[in-house]
């Protein structure tokens, strides 16, 4: 299904369906919506954001869809969190002292996201692992809120947050949030067996779980920039990719009406059909 939407995309498919929705269909009246509106070409890049816990299945998630003509994938650049400079890991660093090493992480992570944020693909659609929005709106903001950020470093982190979002082009089209249960998640990373993530608590996991869902339900104070798209992840992975397979199909006129304008439209986050 999803390789028929690429296909739709480029004007591959015969007839258009008939739910093609008119600007003033899509707009959102959420208040916590944030609209971006870029200049550019006809037709640019679509580009989906997958988020979710540490265990939720993303990277395994992406993937999936690396066959499908015309995408481009981006997962996490964790190599380079946990080979910096050829010899410093990171990610290990985080884990185990992230009073000492909370600032120095984010703020490498701040650059590799802006870098997958930034980077021109050939092709029509981008599907990246994470993004800007989760690393303040989850991660920093979990940090504040277990006092392990000084009010100067998030002063420090929040004005980089306002440059970036305000000169940059990091807007999104799509937010695939694939939600998971703590306890599965959790489960997840032991059976992964990642060295870095071995001395992870529950509890760190519950927290994140906590931010995500306030976030991506539209429920705490921080901006949608993108319409959410919710799936049960803690289904296998066939159960998941079937249930964004159908939401594509269902949605696909409104995505190939985005991807030939020059803006983007905001919606309130749904729930896939499973």
């Amino acid at each position: 299904m999803l390789r028929r939407f690429c296909l739709f995309v480029n004007g591959v498919a015969e007839s258009t369906p008939k739910n093609l929705f008119r600007p003033s269909d899509i707009v959102s009246t959420m208040e916590n919506i944030d609209p971006i509106i870029v200049g550019g070409a006809s037709q640019r890049t679509f580009t989906i954001v997958v988020e979710g816990n540490i265990g939720s299945g993303k990277s395994t998630f992406l993937n999936t869809f690396s066959s499908l003509p015309d995408i481009t994938i981006m997962p996490e650049p964790v190599n380079r969190w946990t080979n910096l400079g050829g010899k410093h890991n990171l990610l290990d660093l985080i884990y185990k002292d992230p009073l000492r090493w909370n600032m120095a992480f984010q703020s490498y992570v701040q650059l590799t996201r802006l870098q997958m944020h930034t980077k021109e693909v050939p092709t029509t659609f981008k599907l990246m692992e994470r993004s800007l929005y989760s690393a303040r709106y989850c991660f920093v903001q979990n940090y504040i809120n277990t006092k392990m950020m000084t009010e100067c470093e998030r002063a420090i982190c929040d004005e980089w947050w306002e440059f970036i979002t305000s000169t940059q082009k990091v807007g999104v089209d799509l937010i695939v949030y694939l939600r998971t249960d703590p306890e599965v998640a959790f489960s997840r990373t032991r059976l992964r067996n990642r060295q870095e993530e071995t001395g992870i608590p529950l509890e760190y996991l519950q927290a994140l779980h906590e931010l995500h869902d306030d976030w991506l339900r539209g429920t705490s104070g921080f901006k949608l920039p993108a319409p959410v798209v919710e799936l049960d992840a803690n289904k296998s992975l066939p159960e998941v990719k079937s249930a964004f397979e159908n939401y594509v199909l269902a949605n696909m006129a409104q995505m190939k009406y985005l991807v030939n304008k020059d803006f983007r439209l905001q919606a309130s986050p749904i729930r896939a059909a499973n």
